[in-house]
Protein backbone atom coordinates (compact mmCIF):
# COMPACT_ATOMS: atom_id res chain seq x y z
CA UNK A 1 0.00 0.00 0.00
CA UNK A 2 2.69 2.53 0.50
CA UNK A 3 4.31 1.96 -2.53
CA UNK A 4 1.35 2.56 -4.34
CA UNK A 5 0.63 5.65 -2.42
CA UNK A 6 4.04 7.08 -3.02
CA UNK A 7 3.68 6.07 -7.00
CA UNK A 8 0.46 8.57 -7.56
CA UNK A 9 1.39 11.13 -9.74
CA UNK A 10 0.85 13.63 -7.19
CA UNK A 11 3.60 11.86 -4.78
CA UNK A 12 5.91 11.66 -8.13
CA UNK A 13 5.74 14.82 -8.55
CA UNK A 14 6.30 16.22 -5.18
CA UNK A 15 8.86 14.32 -4.51
CA UNK A 16 10.71 14.78 -7.64
CA UNK A 17 14.21 16.61 -7.73
CA UNK A 18 14.21 20.80 -7.72
CA UNK A 19 15.46 20.26 -11.59
CA UNK A 20 12.98 17.52 -12.55
CA UNK A 21 9.99 19.57 -10.76
CA UNK A 22 11.28 22.83 -12.96
CA UNK A 23 11.33 20.83 -16.40
CA UNK A 24 7.66 19.42 -15.63
CA UNK A 25 6.68 23.33 -15.08
CA UNK A 26 8.59 24.40 -17.89
CA UNK A 27 6.72 21.48 -20.03
CA UNK A 28 2.78 22.03 -18.36
CA UNK A 29 3.27 26.14 -19.37
CA UNK A 30 4.82 24.88 -22.94
CA UNK A 31 1.63 22.35 -23.33
CA UNK A 32 -0.84 24.79 -22.03
CA UNK A 33 0.42 27.79 -24.56
CA UNK A 34 0.71 25.18 -27.02
CA UNK A 35 -3.49 24.38 -26.92
CA UNK A 36 -3.95 27.94 -26.63
CA UNK A 37 -2.76 28.86 -30.11
CA UNK A 38 -4.31 25.06 -31.57
CA UNK A 39 -7.46 26.97 -30.96
CA UNK A 40 -6.63 30.24 -31.85
CA UNK A 41 -4.93 28.86 -35.02
CA UNK A 42 -8.97 26.58 -35.20
CA UNK A 43 -11.09 29.35 -35.19
CA UNK A 44 -8.49 31.38 -37.59
CA UNK A 45 -8.20 28.81 -40.15
CA UNK A 46 -11.74 27.96 -40.18
CA UNK A 47 -12.93 31.49 -40.42
CA UNK A 48 -10.93 31.94 -43.34
CA UNK A 49 -12.10 29.25 -45.28
CA UNK A 50 -15.52 30.37 -44.36
CA UNK A 51 -15.03 34.12 -45.94
CA UNK A 52 -12.89 32.68 -48.84
CA UNK A 53 -15.88 30.29 -50.07
CA UNK A 54 -18.31 33.53 -49.57
CA UNK A 55 -16.43 36.12 -51.57
CA UNK A 56 -15.22 33.55 -54.18
CA UNK A 57 -19.16 32.91 -54.32
CA UNK A 58 -19.74 36.67 -54.24
CA UNK A 59 -16.97 37.81 -57.00
CA UNK A 60 -18.19 35.18 -59.21
CA UNK A 61 -21.55 35.65 -59.04
CA UNK A 62 -21.54 39.84 -59.63
CA UNK A 63 -19.31 41.12 -62.71
CA UNK A 64 -20.14 44.52 -61.38
CA UNK A 65 -16.21 45.31 -59.66
CA UNK A 66 -17.34 48.67 -58.62
CA UNK A 67 -20.15 47.25 -56.88
CA UNK A 68 -17.92 44.49 -55.43
CA UNK A 69 -15.29 46.60 -54.06
CA UNK A 70 -17.80 49.23 -52.28
CA UNK A 71 -19.56 46.09 -50.57
CA UNK A 72 -15.68 45.28 -49.23
CA UNK A 73 -15.08 48.92 -48.09
CA UNK A 74 -18.59 49.00 -45.99
CA UNK A 75 -17.91 45.92 -44.13
CA UNK A 76 -16.39 46.06 -40.94
CA UNK A 77 -12.66 44.64 -40.60
CA UNK A 78 -13.63 41.23 -39.14
CA UNK A 79 -16.11 40.79 -41.79
CA UNK A 80 -13.28 40.79 -43.80
CA UNK A 81 -11.42 37.77 -45.18
CA UNK A 82 -8.23 37.47 -46.80
CA UNK A 83 -9.09 37.20 -50.47
CA UNK A 84 -11.73 40.25 -49.54
CA UNK A 85 -8.54 42.59 -48.70
CA UNK A 86 -6.10 41.13 -52.12
CA UNK A 87 -9.40 42.07 -53.93
CA UNK A 88 -9.03 45.47 -52.52
CA UNK A 89 -5.71 46.13 -52.90
CA UNK A 90 -5.63 44.99 -56.17
CA UNK A 91 -8.70 47.26 -57.49
CA UNK A 92 -7.72 49.97 -55.93
CA UNK A 93 -4.24 50.05 -57.19
CA UNK A 94 -5.61 49.44 -60.30
CA UNK A 95 -7.95 52.47 -60.47
CA UNK A 96 -5.33 54.40 -59.17
CA UNK A 97 -2.69 53.35 -61.88
CA UNK A 98 -5.66 53.66 -64.59
CA UNK A 99 -5.84 57.61 -63.65
CA UNK A 100 -2.49 58.56 -63.82
CA UNK A 101 -1.42 59.66 -66.76
CA UNK A 102 1.18 58.27 -69.33
CA UNK A 103 0.81 54.28 -67.48
CA UNK A 104 0.54 51.40 -70.07
CA UNK A 105 -1.22 48.70 -69.96
CA UNK A 106 1.69 46.15 -68.84
CA UNK A 107 2.92 48.79 -66.29
CA UNK A 108 -0.26 49.10 -65.35
CA UNK A 109 -0.88 45.02 -64.85
CA UNK A 110 2.01 45.01 -63.08
CA UNK A 111 1.84 47.56 -60.08
CA UNK A 112 -1.63 45.86 -59.85
CA UNK A 113 -0.25 42.75 -58.95
CA UNK A 114 2.24 43.88 -57.21
CA UNK A 115 -0.31 45.32 -55.07
CA UNK A 116 -2.54 42.26 -54.78
CA UNK A 117 0.62 40.31 -53.84
CA UNK A 118 2.07 42.84 -51.07
CA UNK A 119 -1.55 42.09 -49.11
CA UNK A 120 -1.51 38.57 -49.62
CA UNK A 121 1.90 38.42 -48.31
CA UNK A 122 0.91 39.71 -45.35
CA UNK A 123 -2.41 37.82 -45.38
CA UNK A 124 0.04 34.68 -45.40
CA UNK A 125 2.10 36.31 -42.54
CA UNK A 126 -0.92 36.18 -40.50
CA UNK A 127 -2.71 32.82 -41.04
CA UNK A 128 1.18 31.27 -40.65
CA UNK A 129 1.21 33.13 -37.26
CA UNK A 130 1.93 30.77 -34.10
CA UNK A 131 3.06 27.47 -36.33
CA UNK A 132 6.72 28.05 -35.83
CA UNK A 133 5.62 27.57 -32.08
CA UNK A 134 3.16 24.57 -32.44
CA UNK A 135 6.60 22.80 -34.32
CA UNK A 136 9.51 24.02 -31.75
CA UNK A 137 7.02 22.58 -29.17
CA UNK A 138 6.75 19.18 -31.12
CA UNK A 139 10.34 18.53 -31.36
CA UNK A 140 11.66 20.40 -28.69
CA UNK A 141 9.30 18.84 -26.00
CA UNK A 142 10.72 15.48 -25.99
CA UNK A 143 14.21 16.16 -25.28
CA UNK A 144 13.47 18.82 -22.45
CA UNK A 145 11.51 15.42 -20.66
CA UNK A 146 14.04 12.94 -21.76
CA UNK A 147 16.53 15.67 -19.61
CA UNK A 148 14.43 15.37 -16.84
CA UNK A 149 14.31 11.70 -17.08
CA UNK A 150 18.14 11.13 -17.34
CA UNK A 151 18.51 13.30 -14.20
CA UNK A 152 16.26 11.68 -12.42
CA UNK A 153 17.54 8.28 -12.82
CA UNK A 154 20.46 9.44 -12.25
CA UNK A 155 19.57 10.73 -8.75
CA UNK A 156 17.61 7.58 -8.54
CA UNK A 157 20.82 5.60 -8.57
CA UNK A 158 22.77 7.91 -6.81
CA UNK A 159 20.73 7.39 -3.87
CA UNK A 160 21.28 3.25 -4.26
CA UNK A 161 24.98 4.14 -3.67
CA UNK A 162 24.20 4.05 0.26
CA UNK A 163 21.99 1.13 0.18
CA UNK A 164 23.26 -2.59 0.79
CA UNK A 165 21.03 -4.14 -1.22
CA UNK A 166 18.49 -2.73 -3.71
CA UNK A 167 15.16 -3.73 -3.84
CA UNK A 168 11.93 -2.65 -6.51
CA UNK A 169 10.25 -0.84 -3.48
CA UNK A 170 13.52 1.60 -3.46
CA UNK A 171 14.19 1.99 -7.32
CA UNK A 172 11.01 2.60 -8.41
CA UNK A 173 9.60 5.77 -6.92
CA UNK A 174 13.00 7.44 -8.26
CA UNK A 175 12.56 5.67 -11.52
CA UNK A 176 8.62 6.25 -11.72
CA UNK A 177 9.53 10.28 -10.72
CA UNK A 178 12.33 10.49 -13.57
CA UNK A 179 9.60 8.87 -16.31
CA UNK A 180 6.77 11.28 -15.73
CA UNK A 181 8.61 13.88 -17.12
CA UNK A 182 9.18 12.27 -20.35
CA UNK A 183 5.33 11.34 -19.92
CA UNK A 184 4.62 15.44 -19.90
CA UNK A 185 7.35 15.93 -22.96
CA UNK A 186 5.27 13.65 -25.36
CA UNK A 187 1.96 15.23 -23.78
CA UNK A 188 3.46 18.38 -24.80
CA UNK A 189 4.40 17.53 -28.33
CA UNK A 190 1.88 14.94 -29.85
CA UNK A 191 -1.17 17.29 -29.88
CA UNK A 192 1.62 20.57 -31.01
CA UNK A 193 2.70 17.98 -34.30
CA UNK A 194 -0.98 16.61 -34.93
CA UNK A 195 -2.11 20.48 -35.15
CA UNK A 196 0.53 21.83 -37.43
CA UNK A 197 0.52 19.25 -39.64
CA UNK A 198 -3.03 20.12 -39.62
CA UNK A 199 -2.52 24.01 -40.12
CA UNK A 200 0.33 23.76 -42.38
CA UNK A 201 -1.48 21.84 -44.70
CA UNK A 202 -4.84 24.29 -44.31
CA UNK A 203 -2.90 26.97 -45.08
CA UNK A 204 -0.80 25.90 -48.51
CA UNK A 205 -4.13 25.27 -49.71
CA UNK A 206 -5.80 28.57 -48.40
CA UNK A 207 -2.12 29.80 -50.48
CA UNK A 208 -3.17 28.04 -53.54
CA UNK A 209 -6.55 29.30 -53.10
CA UNK A 210 -5.18 32.83 -53.37
CA UNK A 211 -2.48 32.95 -55.90
CA UNK A 212 -5.16 31.43 -58.26
CA UNK A 213 -7.62 34.35 -57.88
CA UNK A 214 -4.44 36.58 -58.31
CA UNK A 215 -4.31 35.31 -61.54
CA UNK A 216 -7.86 35.18 -62.37
CA UNK A 217 -8.64 38.62 -61.10
CA UNK A 218 -5.67 39.97 -62.86
CA UNK A 219 -6.91 38.51 -66.19
CA UNK A 220 -10.58 39.92 -65.26
CA UNK A 221 -8.95 43.70 -65.06
CA UNK A 222 -6.98 42.94 -68.21
CA UNK A 223 -10.17 43.08 -70.13
CA UNK A 224 -11.84 46.00 -68.32
CA UNK A 225 -11.74 48.92 -71.13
Amino acid sequence: MDLIRDLSLVQLVGNASLLVQLVMGLLLGVSLMSWWYIFLKMFAVRAAKSHTREFEDAFWGNPNLVALYQQAGSKLRHDQGALEHIFAAGFAEFVKLKKTHGVDSAALMEGTRRAMRARYQREMDHLESHLSFLATVGSVSPYVGLLGTVWGIMNAFRGLSSVGQATLAQVAPGIAEALVATAMGLFAAIPAVVAYNRYVHDVARLSSRFESFIEEFSNVLQRQP
